[in-house]
């Protein structure tokens, strides 16, 4: 075992999935998820050590649905406020936006619009964005230390690109 391994052994990792965010001050604490069309802001203060991801989902909410966090503004609103409560300040956040892949072929690329949103959303809050690796049309696998915003990517290059079936259109109910 080499020594990052050895080091890494010793991590709490936290997965997130779409919808979700997590933030941390500990110096043990690891943030992974995988994305595809998704976009992962990475959020960190690294005087107070305290810093975030979420999973974008959509870019925009346009219901009052439980499940607003998946969207755009309130999954930022929502990282940003608990990196404040433990300790961040905002004008030292920086960021750092991963994820926007094409993966389906033939639809509208929700990708680019998310990665759009995070963007712009970053640069009329005045955070700025220190690194960012969106679009292509390879899902990523996203590690984020929140304490000091160290990211690594690792392209999951197996994935297929989906094509939607279009097929014919029919009236009949088929049970099981």
């Amino acid at each position: 075992m080499n020594a990052v391994n050895s080091i890494e052994a010793f991590v709490k990792s936290v997965h997130i999935a779409q919808g979700e965010y997590f933030v941390s001050n500990k110096t043990d604490v690891l943030i992974s998820t995988v994305l595809g069309s998704c976009v992962a802001t990475c959020l960190w203060d690294a005087r107070a050590g305290v810093g975030g991801m979420n999973h974008i989902l959509l870019p925009q909410d346009l219901s009052n649905s439980p499940m607003s966090q998946m969207h755009g503004i309130n999954a930022m609103e929502i990282l940003i406020n608990e990196m404040l409560k433990l300790g961040a300040v905002k004008s030292r956040i920086r960021a750092k936006l991963f994820g926007g892949a094409k993966m389906v072929v033939g639809l509208s690329n929700i990708g680019l619009r998310n990665s759009r949103f995070a963007a712009d959303f970053l640069r009329q809050e005045q955070i700025p964005c220190e690194a960012q690796s969106l679009g292509g049309v390879e899902a990523r696998r996203i590690q984020f230390w929140p304490s000091t915003g160290r990211a690594r990517q690792k392209f999951v290059t197996n994935a297929p690109v989906e094509t939607p079936i279009v097929g014919e259109q029919a009236n009949d109910v088929e049970l099981f």
